[in-house]
């Protein structure tokens, strides 16, 4: 077995570790995904608006697929 490369490293570190910042649960983000697409579509600071939503997405693929599929939806009903 050769020895993983710095980066792969770093990746299964940082996926045993978690994100540096707060996180959202999966229930949290479900209550709070609405208000952050609007403000990603706004144009505004939607991590700002709604702290550890950007961590959970990248981790939770269920979610990461509401949230591209609700921001889809709204950004073509605009």
């Amino acid at each position: 077995m050769s020895n993983p490369t710095p980066r792969r490293l770093t990746d299964l570190l940082d996926g045993m570790l978690g994100p540096p910042g707060p996180e959202l649960t999966c229930e949290e983000c479900f209550e709070h995904l609405d208000r952050y697409v609007d403000v990603e579509l706004s144009g505004a600071d939607a991590d700002a608006a709604v702290p550890g939503m950007h961590a959970h997405l990248e981790g939770c693929p269920a979610c990461a697929e509401d949230h591209d599929s609700l921001h889809a939806l709204v950004e073509s009903e605009q």
